[in-house]
């Protein structure tokens, strides 16, 4: 089975971009920004110097706001190669100078607001077709955050509110990008109690696990298959794999869905989880021996 030689970053959403705490400003700024930061992650995980970077903010409906906040962001990291792509329509996706662009960047993000609008904007592009591309058979790193992280895999969610999750129907599918399968993101999980969205959508597909991503938090996918904990919050796996029950097919819209043995795991800063294998490690240390016997059989 061949692995994709690229990177995918999903980003939980919220993720602070380095701006120096106001004392007169009541906004929360999280301190350890350069500690932990997520871009700055991104920026490592580019194996050039100073990165083309496109930033692709066609979710957002306040888009050059967006971008001027990811200029200032990498700039403070010290990345100057920063262009971005306020892509507002289906024709303007084809536009060949963006095309372009895309086959020269080093890197792709893709900022948060309307995940269906990503969809709406550029599937069926050359664009997604050279990302796929590039990302499969290239040391390319593709970045998503809030609503740019849950258009990353093939099964995507559209909307849904979390208080009515559980509910048969309450949650909204739809088709993604495509770049990693048997998957379903979900984001700004902790702070807006997404839980039951997550496990209503995996268990309506069968064989499927969840990744619910804090705010500030994000998961580094390599190999297609092996995911790392990034950033300062939380991520909830929701494996799917093993349901027992669920009586989802049965009930009427509108009323309650049980699940029995849905698997859940929480992760932190660090831990490591297998998509394939759907095995949790503490850290890319622990999972040093799991490798070496693959490698031997």
């Amino acid at each position: 089975m061949n692995r994709p030689k690229g990177k995918l970053i999903a980003v939980g959403g919220n993720e602070d971009k380095g701006s120096y705490p106001n004392p007169k400003s009541k906004k929360k700024y999280y301190l350890d920004f350069f500690e932990l930061g997520i871009l700055k992650r991104f920026l490592q995980e580019i194996p050039v110097k100073n990165p083309q970077i496109e930033v692709i903010t066609t979710a957002s409906m306040i888009p050059e706001e967006v971008g001027e906040r990811y200029l200032s962001a990498f700039g403070i990291l010290g990345a100057e190669n920063i262009n971005l792509m306020h892509i507002k329509t289906e024709e303007e996706a084809h536009n060949p100078e963006y095309i372009e662009r895309i086959r020269q960047a080093d890197g792709i993000m893709f900022s948060g607001g309307d995940q269906s609008r990503i969809t709406r904007m550029f599937h069926g592009t050359e664009i997604v077709d050279i990302l796929l591309d590039r990302y499969l058979n290239e040391d390319f790193i593709i970045a998503g955050t809030s609503a740019g992280a849950m258009a990353m895999s093939k099964i995507m969610i559209k909307g849904g509110s979390a208080p009515e999750s559980l509910l048969r129907g309450s949650v909204k599918i739809g088709h993604g990008l495509g770049f990693i399968d048997e998957v379903i993101i979900d984001t700004h999980f902790v702070t807006r109690g997404r839980f039951g969205r997550l496990m209503e959508a995996v268990v309506t597909h069968p064989k499927t696990v969840g990744i619910g991503l804090g705010e500030d938090t994000g998961v580094l996918i390599t190999e297609g298959h092996m995911i790392e904990t990034i950033g300062s919050n939380l991520v909830v796996i929701a494996d799917s794999h093993e349901v027992k029950y669920t009586n989802i097919e049965e009930v009427d819209p509108g009323r309650p869905v049980a699940i029995s043995n849905l698997i859940m795991h929480v992760l932190a800063k660090g831990n490591v989880y297998n998509i394939d294998t759907r095995e949790f490690f503490k850290d890319s240390e622990a999972l040093k021996p799991a490798r070496l016997q693959v490698e031997r059989t």
